[in-house]
């Protein structure tokens, strides 16, 4: 392995992540240089110097091979992560070490938990700061996993599935014209989406720090009871577009954008999604209103849609505190918090091809034992999914599930209560969020012990990364 190659590309990454802290550093000054203003100035000066060494000192790089490309993926989440907890450290309060290392790794990995118990007191530098995370977060998620993990993890093939009959329509671009795309309409609905907030009466600062929030379907927000301050039906319907929007896979979008908008709908992977949601809304839409929990019909179809939008696409907004439903509407949003949205978006979890590629293969399962000597292809739309597909969707399952039931036992063991332990384990894994309990969608991470923030920090990554990288990177360097 070619590590001056790798340490290149890091530093690249690092110094993307300078630009982000000179900018945030910048607001904090147009702001009448809040308190944020040094430690942000400070880390981004930091972060800089320590990016150029390599980018100076190291000659122009080299073709990668699939194990540099993994390492330089990883390292550069855990490194970005690292870097990006110093304007944290520095600024103090709330931030202890292992609270700035979660609070930075929730923002990278877009999963958008906090630790945070006074949101609102924090300065607008460091407020930019936290929202810019999500933002490089989910841009960087988006082109890695079209540009790296494809070629080197058999758990990125749903991903290559996905493009694939995209690609022979309209999507026959290089890896540069790829990312000019995914650029494009990852940029474009975060400009239009704080556009939209700022006309229907946000603030323009909170318009793009929740927009960042939205695309990269990450969830930190610039108040404290989240979405439910503004109480605004027109910004809720504004974020409920953008986030189903955001859940979609982005060369998709582009193929509507351009043109193909039937492409987009025949898509039985965002058929399937949008259905999920459509139907989970409406049970609980009945749910709440029949257990009184909301006063009217409106109030419950609106925040039922709100909730299980934010919750499905791992975005995880709060319009209201979902925490005191039903239990029904909650084993509801539990079961979208594993299932979550389409591969080759910014979202996090299980992810709703691999579900729905499990039941293919149950439903022709149940046909061959009905008729032994039939051959049954597992279908998914018009393609025939091969049994490496099938497998590698099976086990990425069970081994998603067997860490979020280890980690639960773990903060358990901690003296975190069941259902707050087996929702946190869940919801960070899946880069959703707020759980349910403590952890709920108005409340927050405080309280759970250092050793369980760091456990549930090491969960994001592995989420967003999709366990496999994490686990390679492990075996790279014991053979080295």
């Amino acid at each position: 392995m070619n590590l001056r190659n790798v340490s290149r590309y890091i530093g690249l990454a690092l110094l993307l992540n300078s630009i982000f802290m000179f900018i945030s550093a910048g607001v904090s000054f147009f702001y009448s240089v809040d308190d944020s203003f040094s430690p942000l100035l400070l880390s981004a000066i930091v972060t800089s110097v320590v990016a150029s060494f390599p980018l100076i000192f190291v000659s122009k790089p080299s073709d990668i091979n699939a194990k540099e490309g993994l390492v330089i993926v990883v390292l550069s989440w855990i490194l970005s992560c690292l870097f990006g907890m110093l304007p944290y450290i520095l600024y103090g309060g709330e931030f202890s070490v292992i609270n700035s290392w979660y609070e930075s790794v929730s923002g990278y990995t877009t999963t958008g938990a906090t630790i945070l118990v006074d949101v609102e007191a924090l300065p607008k530098g460091l407020l930019f700061w936290r929202s810019a995370t999500h933002w490089l977060g989910g841009m960087g998620v988006v082109l890695f996993m079209l540009l790296i993990l494809p070629s080197i993890s058999t758990s990125r093939m749903l991903s290559k599935f996905e493009i694939s009959s995209l690609s022979k329509d309209n999507f026959k671009f290089r890896a540069q014209q790829t990312v000019r795309v995914i650029f494009t309409v990852y940029v474009g609905l975060t400009a239009i989406e704080s556009i939209l907030l700022t006309v229907a009466g946000m603030d323009f600062f909170d318009a793009i720090c929740h927009s960042f929030a939205t695309i990269a379907t990450g969830g930190f927000s610039t108040k404290n009871i989240s979405i439910a301050y503004y109480d605004s039906l027109i910004i809720d319907i504004i974020l409920m577009v953008f986030m189903l929007l955001a859940g979609m896979h982005f060369g998709l979008l582009y193929s509507a954008v351009t043109g193909k908008i039937s492409s987009l709908f025949r898509s039985p992977v965002v058929r399937f999604y949008l259905a999920s949601v459509l139907v989970v809304s409406i049970i609980i839409t009945i749910d709440v209103k029949l257990n009184n929990i909301e006063t009217d019909w409106l109030h419950a179809f609106r925040h039922a849609f709100f909730q299980a939008i934010s919750v499905g696409t791992t975005t995880g907004f709060a319009s209201a505190d979902s925490s005191i439903w039903p239990p029904f509407s909650i084993l509801l949003l539990i079961y979208l918090t594993f299932q979550c949205a389409c591969s080759g978006s910014t979202t996090g979890g299980i992810k709703i091809d691999r579900v729905l590629i499990v039941y293919k293969a149950f439903k022709a399962q149940i046909k061959k034992q009905i008729h032994p000597n039939a051959v049954v292809p597992v279908r998914l739309g018009s393609q025939i999914l091969d049994k490496e597909l099938v497998t590698a969707a099976s086990l990425y399952i069970v081994l998603y599930m067997v860490i979020v039931f280890i980690v639960t036992v773990l903060l358990s063991m901690l003296g975190v209560e069941m259902l707050d332990a087996f929702t946190a384990s869940a919801a960070n894994m899946g880069n959703v969020g707020p759980g349910f309990g403590s952890v709920g969608s108005l409340g927050n991470y405080s309280q759970i012990p250092a050793i369980g923030k760091f456990v549930l920090s090491l969960q994001m990554l592995m989420g967003r990364v999709e366990i496999y990288s994490m686990i390679l990177i492990v075996l790279v360097f014991r053979k080295r």
